[in-house]
């Protein structure tokens, strides 16, 4: 302070309120915010508390990690020995074991890509593209080109086999849905009337259904001389269905967007194509990423119906090697091991999904 001039020195910031920061109050805010909450959270916390440590205990204290299955059934937890002898089959199916190296190496390609995506490293059309020749790779890869010994599709299996129907039918379904919304909303009236008859059959139809329509009626109203191999109709027959369901999603995006945005591109100059693909498309997927993430993982658990038209996925894979006579009373120990795969690749996409809502409006939002 000199004369009359006073320079204003600010305070240092106060820390928040012990009652408002920390462990604690999540918990106040989160589980015993009323009486209600502190009941739903107590019983949740007993339920919990009487299964965990008998589940822990038969998956790891009292589990045999080493063995066969005469050391297996003298124990009395869970016998991992047996997810070990069946995980080649489990994985491929009854892929030739020589070969095996051959999708592995899809898997691993698979593998680097998504994690490319996931930290952002690649973008826009290159992204779009790597995805799209991804699954080529991999067919020719697993069944065999270029000189390479050729596998027949009946001997795909296993986990293989499940990730390959579900990773096709979301990159084909997914523009396959966009343009069937795009002329339901957009389209003139005999587009939109085929659109609509496109959408509510598919949907109005269980997906096993449309699985034996694939498998035994599609090679009926076909000619002699063109034929079909099980596993491609299949393929097609999970991709129209989904794409069903996916249109419907991209839709209620379209509705969300403001009718202002289209009248400003128009009124810019921009054609109204360009419109639809730069401007709309964008933004309506933005607002259904969740929904569009759920028929992602919704898709790839729907491959395990295919055992019923005869495809042995990775759920039938499990089935059959819980009959397996040498390993017969250890069917736990493998509908354990799925539920840990099943849940490992959905909790995957659904990680990525909601990293991409970060970006978008509910990210900026928050």
């Amino acid at each position: 302070m000199s004369g009359n001039n006073i320079t204003f020195q600010p305070s240092d910031d106060r820390p928040a309120p012990a009652s408002k920061v920390g462990p604690l109050a999540w918990l106040r805010t989160n589980l015993f915010g009323s009486i209600k909450d502190t009941v739903i959270t107590l019983v949740l916390l007993g339920t919990l508390l009487s299964i965990i440590p008998n589940l822990i205990e038969w998956l790891l204290v009292k589990a045999s990690f080493q063995g066969d299955d005469e050391i297996c059934r003298q124990a009395d937890g869970a016998c991992w020995p047996f997810i070990v002898d069946k995980f080649q089959v489990l994985m491929l199916g009854v892929y030739p074991q020589d070969l095996a190296w051959r999708p592995g190496i899809a898997a691993v390609a698979l593998i680097i890509l998504a994690a490319l995506t996931y930290v952002d490293r690649i973008r826009g059309v290159i992204l779009i593209a790597a995805w799209a020749i991804l699954p080529i790779f991999a067919l020719i890869m697993i069944g065999g080109a270029f000189g390479m010994q050729e596998v027949d599709q009946s001997l795909w299996g296993g986990l293989m086999l499940s990730i390959m129907l579900a990773l096709v039918g979301v990159i084909v379904s997914i523009p396959l849905g966009v343009l069937l919304a795009l002329g339901r909303y957009y389209g003139s009236p005999a587009i939109k009337a085929v659109c609509v008859a496109f959408i509510e059959l598919l949907r109005g139809v269980p997906l096993i259904t449309i699985l034996f329509m694939a498998s035994v009626m599609m090679p009926l109203f076909l000619p002699p001389d063109l034929v079909i191999n099980n596993l491609l109709r299949i393929q097609i027959g999970m991709i129209l269905f989904s794409s069903a369901y996916m249109a419907e999603v991209v839709r209620g995006g379209l509705q969300a967007i403001p009718s202002g945005q289209t009248e400003a591109a128009l009124a810019l100059g921009v054609t109204r194509t360009h419109t639809i693909v730069f401007v709309v498309v964008p933004q309506a997927l933005r607002h259904v990423l969740p929904p569009l993430i759920g028929r992602c993982i919704a898709l790839f658990k729907d491959t395990s119906l295919v055992i019923i038209v005869g495809l042995l996925d990775f759920l039938g894979m499990i089935k059959g090697a819980a009959l397996d006579t040498e390993w017969l009373g250890f069917q736990a120990e493998a509908y354990a091991f799925a539920a840990l795969v099943y849940w490992l690749i959905c909790y995957s996409i659904s990680l990525y999904g909601r990293k991409l809502e970060r970006r978008g409006p509910a990210g900026h939002k928050r």
